[in-house]
């Protein structure tokens, strides 16, 4: 396939317009505050009396029941996706196994249109599966960035693709809160049923735009005999990549830095809205907003970043997006107390927040050695992240669980920042890192 195609770059784009709603709608907003609504005994009166919940038996605060379940999620895509990356890039069917994981994320979230306060364990599977499902399909999409984009393009075409994601999944949302806001408006009963309808346009919308790239990215000529040994091959293909990893010094020095940064960026991302909710006490219309602000500030940070990268180069640039984020921390912890407290640090997380990624992604995209495995390559990076997420979200989970409050575990995030900025000092600083010499 030839590199540069506008048709296909833009195509590839449409992946994250398709399927951020899942990350803004689902995890972000309407979810945590509908699942906290869910979760919550109240008396007679309408106080909270309990936010203990029994799941398999067991007990938990709810709160720590919901940052178990993502890091479960993460945990099995952490474990399947390695083998599954082998495979696709040997037999070519990275389009393929791209499809199937969005379907089951899609398929997920459509189902949460059942979930109600009587079928909890229900909801909690279909929240593991819909996590499955999303990060299982970045996976093989974002393998495909350093086959469809120059190196000196890929920053700008990853910021691109984020740009995408925020744009569409505002609109949804923004639609989304229409209908839970004002239901009869929609001829809807109430805002309960309002917020289950949510649940059932995301899987329609991720489904819906998922056809466009599916339609214009090739399917990858297989690397090997696809029919012999797939399986084994698979396995090849990884320890390959760990033996390459090995002699990469740039490369396996990024990665590490990523990992810690990372722990604190997906953690925070994920808890934000049930901090808002429980801690500063925010109504449904405040939280929104505020996730609002932090999408269309993050369209902003995610081409700013990218700018600034072609200046001073991917590491230092990232360098100063940690700083920002050590900053957001802080203030959280120490003055974070009233929703418009809350909506200033937004400000701060979204500038940063698209900016880390984007850059992120196309960090590694750039120090990648040339190959035909990137699939198996991408999945280091994104098993990376999600081995990050389940040690955060789990870590995050029962300092929360011992805590009397969400405000204690801020610390651990400021530390994890702390560390992936030390780590980053150890990475080779270029303004175009391509190869394991010139970083």
């Amino acid at each position: 396939m030839e590199k540069g195609n506008k048709k296909v770059i833009t195509a590839w784009t449409f992946y994250d317009w398709a399927n951020s709603v899942y990350n803004l709608v689902i995890t972000a907003t309407i979810l945590p505050i509908y699942y906290k609504a869910v979760t919550i005994t109240k008396d007679d009166a309408g106080n909270e009396i309990s936010n203990v919940v029994t799941f398999l038996g067991i007990q938990f605060k709810n709160t720590t029941l919901y940052d178990y379940s993502l890091a479960l999620a993460n945990l099995i895509v952490a474990a399947v996706i390695p083998l599954l990356s082998g495979i696709a890039d040997y037999g070519g069917s990275k389009k393929k196994f791209m499809q199937f994981f969005c379907y089951l994320g899609a398929a997920s979230c459509s189902l949460m249109y059942f979930f109600t306060r009587d079928n909890l364990a229900f909801g909690i599977f279909l929240i593991v599966f819909a996590s499955v499902g999303f990060w299982g399909s970045l996976v093989f999409y974002n393998a495909f960035l350093p086959e469809i984009a120059e190196v000196q393009h890929q920053d700008k075409v990853s910021a691109r693709g984020f740009a995408m994601g925020y744009v569409g999944s505002s609109l949804l949302l923004i639609f989304n809160l229409m209908m839970v806001q004002k239901p009869e408006w929609f001829g809807i009963s109430d805002a309960g049923m309002a917020t289950r309808i949510s649940f059932l346009t995301v899987g329609i919308w991720w489904i819906g735009f998922a056809q466009i790239p599916f339609y214009y990215l090739p399917g990858k000529a297989a690397i090997g005999k696809s029919s012999e040994n797939m399986l084994t091959k698979g396995y090849q293909e990884l320890r390959k990549v760990w033996k390459d990893m090995k002699h990469n010094y740039v490369l396996r020095s990024y990665l590490l830095a990523f990992f810690v940064y990372n722990m604190g960026v997906q953690t925070v991302l994920l808890v934000a809205t049930l901090f808002g909710a429980q801690e500063i006490k925010m109504e449904t219309g405040q939280l929104i907003t505020t996730i609002l602000i932090i999408q269309f500030v993050a369209l902003i940070g995610a081409y700013l970043f990218s700018f600034v990268s072609k200046k001073i180069g991917n590491i230092r640039t990232l360098m100063i997006a940690v700083c920002i984020w050590i900053g957001a921390c802080l203030g959280t912890y120490f003055f974070c107390y009233t929703p418009n407290d809350f909506f200033v640090v937004a400000g701060f997380v979204g500038l940063v927040m698209g900016g880390i990624q984007s850059l992120s992604r196309s960090t590694y995209s750039k120090l990648l050695p040339e190959t035909d495995d990137h699939a198996s390559y991408f999945s280091f990076y994104d098993v990376t992240e999600k081995v990050c997420i389940v040690l955060g979200m789990a870590t995050f989970g029962i300092i929360n669980e011992m805590s009397t409050n969400m405000r204690k575990p801020i610390i651990m995030l400021i530390v994890f920042f702390i560390l992936g900025f030390l780590l980053l000092l150890r990475v080779p600083k270029g303004k175009m890192p391509v190869s394991s010499t010139n970083a």
